[in-house]
C-alpha cells in the first residue's frame, strides 16, 4: 500500500481524506495531543485495518473522536451527569470520557459495554469530524511503541501500511489525552494526561 501524504492547508485535504474512508481506507491526521490514525466508526472491515496496521491486540478498546456534541447521538445510549459537567468544561480538549456504548456501533471497537469519546482541541481536527463524521481513532504508530507528534514520525512506524497522511505539523501537546471513566459513580481516572486531576475533580463538583 502507498501512503500519500497532503498537507491540511489543501483545499482537498477533507474530500480525499472522506474518499479514503467510504473507500474502507485508514487516514492519519493532527490533533491537540498526538497524530491518530483513524477509520470509518461504522465499519467493522475499516476498524480491523486499524488493528492490523498498528499491530494491536484486538481485545483492546478504539476511542471515538467527534466535531461537535450532536454526533455523541450515535456513540452512546446517553451521557451521565458527570460527563456531561466534564465534557462542558474540558471540550473540546485533551479529556476523553468512558461512557456508555450505543448499539449500533461495531463489535470490535470495544470489547466492552462501553466506548471512548472525544472531541479534539485542534481547528482542523474539528473541521474535518464535523464533515466526514465521528472517526475510530487511536494513536499513529506501532503498538506499544511512542506516541507520534510529527508526519516523520508517523511515516516511520506506518508508512505503507494506511492511506492518507494529513500533513499538520508538529503536535502542540504531545501527551495523550486523560482517560476518565463516567460509567461508575464516582468517575474515576483510567489514564493520565494533560489535564490536571484536581481540575477533574473540582468540574465533578
Amino acid at each position: 500500500m502507498e501512503t500519500i501524504t497532503l498537507s491540511i492547508d489543501d483545499p482537498t485535504a477533507i474530500s480525499r481524506a472522506l474518499a479514503v474512508l467510504q473507500a474502507g481506507g485508514l487516514i492519519a491526521f493532527p490533533t491537540d495531543t498526538v497524530y491518530g490514525l483513524a477509520a470509518a466508526t461504522f465499519s467493522t472491515a475499516a476498524i480491523e485495518k486499524l488493528f492490523e496496521a498498528k499491530n494491536r491486540e484486538g481485545a483492546k478498546a478504539i476511542a471515538v473522536l467527534v466535531g461537535e456534541l450532536r454526533q455523541l447521538d450515535l456513540l452512546t445510549t446517553g451521557l451521565t451527569e458527570s460527563a456531561r459537567r466534564l465534557a462542558d468544561r474540558f471540550w473540546p480538549g485533551p479529556l476523553t470520557l468512558v461512557v456508555p456504548k450505543h448499539p449500533i456501533l461495531p463489535a470490535n471497537i470495544s470489547p466492552y459495554p462501553s466506548v471512548g469519546v472525544r472531541m479534539p482541541d485542534h481547528p482542523f481536527a474539528i473541521e474535518l469530524l464535523r464533515r466526514v463524521g465521528p472517526l475510530a481513532t487511536t494513536s499513529a504508530n506501532l503498538s506499544g511503541g511512542s506516541n507520534s507528534i510529527s508526519p516523520a514520525e508517523v511515516l516511520a512506524d506506518l508508512t505503507g501500511r494506511f492511506d492518507l497522511l494529513l500533513d499538520g505539523g508538529t503536535c502542540p501537546g504531545g501527551i495523550p489525552s486523560t482517560v476518565v471513566d463516567c460509567t461508575q459513580d464516582p468517575p474515576a481516572i483510567l489514564r493520565a494526561g494533560l489535564l490536571d486531576p484536581v481540575e477533574i475533580m473540582l468540574a465533578l463538583g
